[in-house]
């Protein structure tokens, strides 16, 4: 194995510290860091680094915060480092000058079982679409996004009480020793890729927006629910009730409500809050009225009579 492999490594959110801190804590020799410019934010607007710089930091290793990934300065710079890989981790698209600069290529981490799932939000959409397991994909970049040869897949179940909070962690330490055993299989040249299967029916992971968390009442209480559990903690599932805006952060499966319609609310104003949908009624568990703390059903009804 060869460790002295010189590595450029990209990535922002808090999803791609695990994967450098593993390559750092094993020896692997990253020679720069490519993240995202800090953003300015809360009140003062202060400048504030994204998770991986500060990971970077912390390890002394050099961070490049280029605005414009095709710019000759950058890409200048990029050259200088003279990686022989480089890997990818919740970053954005990268034009081909920079994801064919290395002679081993650039490899991605993607978190679904590609083909399945291209696209920004993949953890999100398989809770949403009620699927019972995902993944972690390694593979290389190629022009279209998300579509290069597969080098290695590991699969996670999706449990019935995960939500995007708890799924998005396990797929976070799974995909950081993914990116390992991916490294080590590069260094060694014995890495053999397959191409993605394209001949099923794909689903697509697109960004989500704050239409796409509105909850449509005339679905059935199971979507809903999975809905729920797809946005919860964020960006959460929102309804409207009394004219105000309320996010649900968790939920349950109810028999149909006698007697109401689609979208009619039905609570005791102590302990339970429920909904008829489409087919079955939702308990709601946690909610967040606008201008009030996320809290527990009761704690809320405590307080809020309907």
């Amino acid at each position: 194995m060869n460790k002295d492999l010189r590595i450029i490594y990209m990535g922002t959110p808090d999803f791609a510290v695990p994967s450098l801190e593993i390559l750092v804590e094993n020896g692997w020799n990253v020679v720069a860091v490519i993240t995202a410019p800090d953003k300015p934010k809360g009140r003062g607007q202060k400048l504030i680094p994204s998770p991986v710089k500060e990971a970077a930091l912390k390890h002394n290793l050099p961070v490049l915060q280029p605005t414009n990934l095709k710019s000759p300065d950058f890409l200048e710079e990029l050259k200088s480092y003279q990686a022989d890989i480089q890997v990818v981790v919740a970053f954005r698209m990268l034009p081909e000058s920079v994801w064919s600069m290395p002679p081993r290529g650039t490899f991605n981490l993607h978190a679904s079982l590609l083909p399945n799932y291209r696209g920004a939000a993949p953890i999100n959409w398989a809770i949403i679409n009620g699927e019972k397991e995902t993944g972690v994909t390694t593979f290389f970049l190629k022009h279209e996004i998300d579509t290069g040869s597969i080098i290695y897949q590991e699969k996670e179940a999706i449990l019935p009480e995960d939500n995007i909070g708890t799924l998005y962690e396990k797929l976070m330490k799974r995909g950081s020793k993914l990116v390992l055993k991916t490294i080590e299989e590069v260094s060694k040249g014995e890495v053999v890729t397959m191409p993605q299967d394209e001949s099923k029916a794909l689903h697509h992971a697109p960004k989500i927006f704050k239409e796409t968390c509105e909850i449509n009442w005339n679905q059935k209480a199971e979507d809903i629910h999975n809905l729920i559990r797809g946005l919860s903690p964020y960006p959460a599932a929102w309804t409207t009730i009394e004219d105000k805006t309320c996010k649900i952060y968790s939920s349950e499966v109810v028999k149909d409500l006698t007697g109401k319609s689609i979208g009619e609310m039905e609570t005791d104003n102590k302990k339970h809050l429920r909904f008829q949908t489409a087919q079955g009624a939702l308990e709601i568990k946690e909610i967040q009225m606008q201008g009030k703390k996320r809290m527990p059903i009761e704690d809320f009804l405590r307080g809020h009579k309907f």
